[in-house]
């Protein structure tokens, strides 16, 4: 593996936490590399989720699907973001949603043992993970309250506008299921015109 396929991820962490020469090339040493074609599994629900996966290519969902088969979005994941099942991974026990890449996707993957590892060996690690944990709790909160504060209109509006593009790489159907609307609903959405009140 060449430095720059790892240098994505050595550049993220660069923007949270201090690392040096050293510490940079230690953390290289433990990153594993994975590519996925489109369609093609990260986790599956039932399985044990053994890493933390951070994107340096491509489009990931996670979703649920429950025992009538019915499927239902959760979480999305493009370049530069994290993603895992994290009660798995933390608990090593089955995990109860699958991620699946949406398009060919490359991940740089970090084990468990590898992260307890770079806490002992670069501590500052320990202030990314909470930086990552504090940031990943603000987005549930808002995603609550955005479920419960604003119509479904206005949710997709805020989508939009966060999360520029998000169109061209998720299926309407996708984003309908996590929005918590349907699809019908959500088609007749899109024909009205933005209000553009997210940008306040």
């Amino acid at each position: 593996m060449q430095n720059k396929d790892i240098q994505p991820v050595i550049d993220h962490f660069l923007k949270r936490i201090p690392l040096t020469a050293e510490e940079q090339e230690y953390v290289r040493s433990l990153v594993k590399i994975r590519h996925l074609l489109s369609r093609q599994y990260l986790v599956q629900q039932g399985e044990v989720c053994r890493f933390e996966s951070f994107v340096t290519k491509g489009f990931l969902r996670s979703f649920y699907v429950d025992s009538k088969g019915n499927d239902f979005t959760l979480h999305f994941a493009m370049e530069d973001w994290w993603i895992s099942d994290s009660a798995s991974f933390l608990r090593e026990v089955p995990a109860t949603r699958n991620i699946v890449a949406v398009e060919p996707t490359t991940v740089l993957q970090l084990d468990k043992a590898a992260i307890e590892t770079l806490y002992r060996q670069v501590p500052v690690f320990e202030r990314f993970w909470r930086i990552m944990n504090e940031n990943a709790c603000l987005a549930q909160d808002e995603r609550i309250l955005n479920a419960i504060m604003l119509s479904g209109a206005e949710r997709y509006e805020a989508l939009l506008y966060k999360y520029p593009g998000i169109e061209q790489r998720l299926p309407q159907k996708h984003i309908a299921s996590y929005l918590g609307i349907t699809p019908v609903f959500l088609s007749k959405i899109r024909k009205l015109p933005l209000t553009g009140q997210q940008k306040s």
